[in-house]
């Protein structure tokens, strides 16, 4: 007989081993299914809500600018002070201070509406926006102007502020981005982000400009407007221009809105950093310059810039009582070291950024000069309507004096040579 060690096919309690094995098996196989259900299946977790991101409020902000509106056309600059966020004085200083500019500016016909998001939405909800906007200066603008302009919004209590203007590549109008001073007569109205005796220089060379200009075109009649920011950089956001693009000018004539629709006001934009380091007598030359261009709608003209330019310089200059080598001093200079020009000078020539630009503008104002010497002031005041009109410099040129284009530019290197020399 057998013990139970030597009978392989036995185990305890006379269980077959066979029997304990496959208990074992399955049991591993049970096992094995538990832990792949544990790690292949996800528990149930209850997600964390994350906060929304900050959305712009077309709405809101269009009703911020209803009130705005309301404000402006009342005259209640209390209303437009409550619309700027809570605490930001800047802000409630900057939106008092455009309805101020507004009543002093007489401004009609103002309006603004919501367009479009600019931009994304920062962490604390405030954005900017495009807004349209229409405006004109009664007395002075027979038609509104019209532009986008950048406005920037803040979320408060349920609403939405106004934050300010200004940026995102558009014109900011003066009269809405600061404190202006104004200076207003029948014919002339002056505006300058400075202080009142800035304010008063500049509105003095203004009147003066106005019969300046009258005495060559009398039927001039619908008056001066003068624009003066702070600085050449404020210049630039006024004009939506590239930084630096009138940093050698000490103004320029545009419409307001940068059209080129007929009707469209058009001012005077001062670059203060040059304007001011001028002397007096240049400082009227150049404001007296520019409401030429006002009168006679250089902005929006076509005519060749030698003309445009030279017939300004030479209104302003009619009575001024100073030597040539004064008024054409820097083009004798360069015609001494370089010889006359080879042309009449054009766009290239009267860039901005030039490093020339000032014997550019006296050779011009030479050319003017020889025709009005030539064959009288009324007859340059034809020559010069006939092709702002749309005929051909050649053809208006030759009824009015006489004078191919050819012609006139011989007489004019001659006539540069002779004051060089």
């Amino acid at each position: 007989m057998r013990s139970a060690l030597a009978d392989p096919v036995r185990a305890k309690a006379g269980r077959p081993l066979w029997w304990v094995a496959g208990l074992s098996l399955s049991l591993l196989l049970v096992a094995g299914l538990v832990t792949w259900s544990v790690l292949d299946c996800d528990p149930y977790v209850a997600g964390q809500r994350r906060p929304a991101a900050p959305q712009a409020q077309p709405s809101l902000a269009a009703a911020a600018l209803h009130d705005l509106e309301d404000a402006v056309v009342a005259g209640d600059a209390g209303a437009a002070r409550a619309l700027a966020p809570r605490g930001d004085e800047h802000a409630g200083s900057l939106l008092t201070a455009v309805v101020d500019n507004a009543r002093a500016l007489h401004v009609r016909d103002f309006s603004v509406r919501y367009v479009d998001e600019e931009g994304g939405v920062a962490d604390d909800g405030s954005w900017a926006a495009a807004v349209d906007a229409t405006w004109r200066f009664a007395g002075f603008d027979a038609r509104p102007a019209r532009a986008e302009v950048t406005v920037r919004f803040v979320p408060r209590d349920g609403g939405v502020a106004v934050a300010g203007f200004g940026g995102g590549g558009r014109r900011t109008p003066l009269w809405l981005a600061s404190r202006l001073e104004v200076r207003r007569t029948p014919a002339t109205l002056v505006m300058v982000a400075g202080p009142a005796g800035e304010a008063d220089a500049y509105a003095r060379r203004a009147r003066t400009a106005v019969p300046v200009v009258r005495r060559v075109l009398p039927r001039w009649r619908s008056g001066l407007v003068v624009e003066v920011p702070a600085s050449a950089h404020d210049l630039d956001a006024t004009l939506d221009a590239d930084p630096g693009e009138y940093a050698n000018i000490a103004a320029v004539t545009s419409t307001v809105d940068g059209s080129l629709a007929p009707g469209s006001p058009v001012h005077v934009f001062v670059n203060p950093d040059v304007f001011d380091s001028l002397r007096p007598q240049g400082a009227q030359v150049v404001m007296s310059h520019e409401a030429v261009h006002v009168a006679t709608g250089a902005a929006t003209s076509n005519l060749p810039l030698w003309l445009l330019e030279g017939f300004a310089d030479y209104v302003a200059l009619r009575d001024v009582d100073l030597p040539l080598t004064t008024t054409a001093g820097q083009v004798i200079r360069q015609v001494r070291r370089h010889g006359p020009p080879a042309r009449l000078p054009g766009a290239a020539e009267f860039d901005t950024t030039t490093t020339h630009l000032g014997a550019t503008y006296e050779s011009a104002w030479f050319a003017c000069r020889l025709l009005a010497a030539s064959g009288g002031e009324a007859a340059l005041v034809r020559l010069y309507e006939r092709v702002d009109h749309g005929a051909a410099l050649g053809p208006a040129l030759r009824s009015t004096f006489g004078l191919g284009v050819g012609q006139l530019t011989q007489q004019w290197r001659q006539g540069l040579s002779d004051l060089a020399s």
